[in-house]
């Protein structure tokens, strides 16, 4: 190939442009890549406020509530005419409420877990999605990686159970809904890629936008979400919770369902423009900052054989991002 051509290349969907340069994302890809890192960042950080700082123990209704918000604005966005979105049709909930049963079990489980553990202990054990997302594409979809990736895969491992054996703050419960939490969100983002691709042969117009996505997610996530409320039995304790007649809780509440909007359409959009590896690995870059953040504003416990742990952990998501780039390119 002539390197003074500039020729585009699909990869994982997503574009790739090759210039003499050399080989760069596209600005769709970039962009909603930036959107998801701060996005999901920001998520974290504010209901783990929510839920520890607050001692709020409704984390069903949380999730429940932005997802509310996101209905509302992307509805509200819609009637205006200022964005497009498919009609709820029958075939089409058919074809997306297998996907969005998970999405919802992801959004509980971290919910759970965030209440026990610690952000930075929960950036390094969500490090196990992609080990499972890794040994999911080789299942499903066939996909070999080399000695590099597993190398990355096994610190990861590693990494997840020292940090828990030096965990000052160890729960047994919160550990339990996280590695939950990384098998449900590594079957999201396997799912969701196919998931799209089928979903459009159903729609009015052949095709399936972001809003579109996070509207019909959002809204299917409604009755699922109060039934989870009911077996979990939150009622009770919403009645009698002081903190829903705080104005500034409902502040912090609010602002986590713009939140939520965010992540659910920037999800979407960087799942669209790239795919479930690219997904994961941008997922574990955006551990550092936020492990970091989260240390220094909940003022969290810890030893040097955990920070070393936790460090450690980091380090080997960054292993594995290069270790996947350069997969990426060999293929």
């Amino acid at each position: 190939m002539n390197a003074s051509t500039d020729d585009e290349h699909d990869v994982e969907n997503g574009k790739f442009i090759r210039s003499n340069r050399g080989v760069k994302l596209s600005n769709q890809a970039l962009l909603s890549g930036i959107a998801y890192c701060l996005s999901s960042c920001g998520m974290i950080l504010v209901n783990k406020f929510v839920l520890s700082s607050y001692n709020f123990n409704a984390g069903i209704s949380l999730m429940l509530y932005q997802n509310f918000i996101s209905v509302v604005i992307v509805a509200t966005l819609s009637l205006l005419g200022l964005v497009s979105t498919e009609p709820l049709t029958w075939k089409l909930i058919k074809v997306w409420l297998p996907v969005n049963v998970i999405f919802v079990g992801m959004l509980v489980t971290s919910m759970f877990s965030l209440k026990y553990i610690n952000v930075a202990m929960v950036t390094v054990l969500k490090n196990v999605t992609n080990v499972i997302t890794a040994l999911g594409e080789m299942y499903l979809f066939n996909k070999q990686h080399d000695n590099r990736v597993w190398t990355a895969l096994f610190l990861m491992i590693i990494s997840a159970v020292t940090g828990g054996i030096t965990d000052l703050s160890f729960n047994a419960t919160g550990y339990a809904w996280q590695t939950l939490n990384c098998f449900l969100t590594a079957s999201y983002s396997l799912t969701l890629r196919r998931v799209m691709d089928t979903a459009k042969q159903v729609t009015k117009s052949g095709d399936l936008n972001e809003f579109s996505m996070v509207l019909l997610n959002n809204t299917l996530s409604m009755p699922l979400g109060i039934f989870l409320i009911l077996v979990f039995n939150e009622v009770d304790y919403l009645l009698t919770t002081p903190l829903l007649r705080l104005p500034s809780f409902w502040l912090v509440m609010t602002l986590s369902g713009f939140l939520g909007l965010g992540i659910s359409f920037s999800s979407m959009w960087f799942l669209h423009q790239t795919g479930a590896t690219t997904y994961s690995l941008v997922g574990s870059l955006n551990k550092i900052p936020l492990s970091v953040a989260g240390i220094l504003l909940f003022h969290v416990p810890t030893s040097l054989q955990n920070s070393a742990s936790i460090f450690f952990g980091l380090l080997a998501g960054v292993f594995f991002a290069r270790a996947k780039i350069r997969e990426r390119s060999q293929s």
